[in-house]
């Protein structure tokens, strides 16, 4: 009785080691690879229904393309350069994304803030994304006249300076196509509204696309 009590022991070992032995390893799915938004209210839905916004936008536009990316939006109301700045090496590092949207900036040119400043922080967020492994789209803005023939020119030639100096995507004028429309706007006459996302959407896309081609091209 013993001796039949320890075969099956054994045999229930056995049993187990073999199960152990061939089990698989577990594996974390793979991600899609990543692009990063970092900008201010333009970009966080201020004042709009959550899942309205241009980025929104721009997620259902890749999947409709067949591009295979996944979107994380790290845009902040209120932000400025130097806010981006601080925040964007946590941002890579926790999305590790192939492609950084940057659209920053007009929060510091409507405070009159130096552009010099501008120039310098922008400058650090493209070199921070390009030495993380990421290509970089740079977002223009324009300010109104009211602040100085000078000022706005110089503020509205920066992003392209920059572009051209880093070799970047540009989208020239976010606004570009509703600028000039108060329908477009919220009731402050600053933010767009809903209507007018999905032509910042397309305006970013121009832009964007050429990018994921080449990465789509890479990757075959």
């Amino acid at each position: 009785m013993r001796t039949r009590w320890l075969l099956c022991v054994a045999t229930l070992l056995c049993l187990i080691t073999s199960t152990v032995i061939r089990a698989e390893p577990a594996t974390n799915p793979v991600q899609p690879p990543g692009i990063l938004v970092i900008g201010d209210s333009l970009s966080a839905e201020y004042g709009m229904r959550r899942g309205t916004g241009w980025v929104n936008l721009l997620t259902d536009r890749l999947a409709q393309e067949k591009f295979n990316f996944r979107v994380n939006n790290a845009s902040i109301s209120g932000d400025t350069t130097s806010g981006g700045k601080s925040r964007l090496p946590a941002a890579l590092e926790q999305y590790q994304p192939h492609i950084v949207i940057i659209e920053l900036g007009s929060n510091d040119a409507l405070r009159g803030l130096s552009l010099d400043m501008t120039r310098d922080n922008l400058t650090d967020m493209i070199k921070m994304a390009k030495n993380a492994g990421s290509e970089v789209v740079l977002v223009g803005m324009q300010i109104p006249p009211n602040y100085g023939r000078q000022y706005t020119e110089a503020f509205k030639n920066l992003f392209t300076e920059l572009a051209k100096a880093h070799d970047t995507a540009l989208v020239p004028f976010l606004l570009d196509g509703i600028a000039a429309d108060r329908a477009m706007f919220q009731s402050d006459g600053i933010h767009p509204n809903e209507n007018a996302q999905p032509i910042l959407a397309k305006n970013v896309w121009g832009a964007l696309e050429p990018l994921l081609v080449k990465r789509k091209a890479l990757k075959n």
